[in-house]
């Protein structure tokens, strides 16, 4: 039994068992996939996968009690590689974060700019992505962080912790009717076409839950993951915008009126998410309590480490 093999059942089941994506994400031959599949079946005396011809349709029962443990070798063989690390070059490596466009464009910059000055020598590298894709990169081991208001906070692979809390805003073109109201209500913007996030984004839900509790049914005409999106849509005078109230600001968005919305809709929390047993450098620690102050690098430390209930 080799490391290899074991790379190569957790690209099979990652991939949806196509042996031609796992070689390409493994950068080897397809020939070779199959061998070291047929080799470790060989040495465990039992079948992995479930087959038909030369088609892998799944696991089998042996190899779905296999796949964890394999999780946790291969998990583990990255631990020794950054802890090596961390000892041998303490502030220097690299910092991979997955975050939410919202994030990374109006919660990220000064964090990362602190972060920045102290450490100048961690390459620090940002992925924008969707709430469900940053849970995936999390579990996948392809990111160190992973932060989101959506799809990670009650996962029982992950461990979050509160980044910060923020709400929705209304925006509008500047002499909208809405503008003049004394109050705003919710019967009052259902009265407009409305464009707002893509369901599964940025508090989307809690939009929706309003409208709902109110017994209203607005007319999205249009969503978008992007609040500069929302932004230019609305300036073009398609609707009016629902959107998270730190991505207005009166200088950048000459044209356009915020209307405070406070009570509306729900208070949203973004969370910031970490792979229980991932190792996390020292940098990383201290990229959590830049973003979170309240919050102790032991604290993260013993959280990433607790065993689940079931362990």
């Amino acid at each position: 039994m080799n490391f290899q093999q074991l790379r190569i059942l957790r690209a099979t089941v990652r991939n949806n068992f196509n042996l031609t994506e796992v070689a390409n994400a493994l950068f080897t031959a397809q020939s070779g996939v199959s061998k070291h599949i047929k080799d470790l079946e060989d040495e465990l005396g039992v079948e992995i996968f479930v087959r038909r011809g030369k088609r892998l349709l799944g696991l089998t029962e042996p190899g779905k009690e296999l796949l964890p443990i394999v999780e946790r070798i291969l998990l583990d063989t990255a631990n020794i590689k950054r802890l090596g690390e961390q000892f041998a070059q303490r502030d220097e490596g690299r910092l991979i974060i997955a975050a939410t466009h919202t994030q990374a464009r109006y919660a990220l910059p000064p964090v990362v700019t602190r972060f920045k000055q102290e450490l100048p020598k961690v390459h620090l590298e940002l992925r924008q992505c969707g709430p469900k894709e940053v849970a995936a990169l999390l579990r996948a081991g392809e990111v160190d962080i992973g932060l989101s208001t959506e799809a990670v906070g009650e996962e029982e692979d992950l461990v979050s912790f509160p980044y910060y809390q923020w709400h929705h805003a209304v925006i509008v073109p500047d002499g909208h009717p809405l503008a003049a109201l004394d109050r705003l209500t919710l019967e009052a913007l259902a009265e407009y076409p409305i464009i707002t996030y893509h369901e599964g984004y940025t508090g989307r839900a809690r939009i929706d839950e309003a409208f709902a509790a109110a017994g209203l049914a607005p007319d999205i005409v249009m969503s978008a993951v992007d609040a500069d999106v929302i932004k230019s849509y609305v300036e073009l005078g398609l609707g009016v915008g629902i959107l998270a109230a730190m991505a207005f600001h009166p200088a950048r968005d000459a044209g356009l009126r915020l209307i405070p919305s406070n009570g509306l809709f729900a208070i949203n929390t973004t969370r910031i998410a970490l792979r229980r047993g991932h190792y996390l450098r020292n940098f990383a620690l201290r990229f959590i309590t830049f973003c979170a102050p309240t919050v102790t690098e032991e604290q993260v430390k013993e959280a990433v480490f607790a065993k689940t209930p079931d362990a």
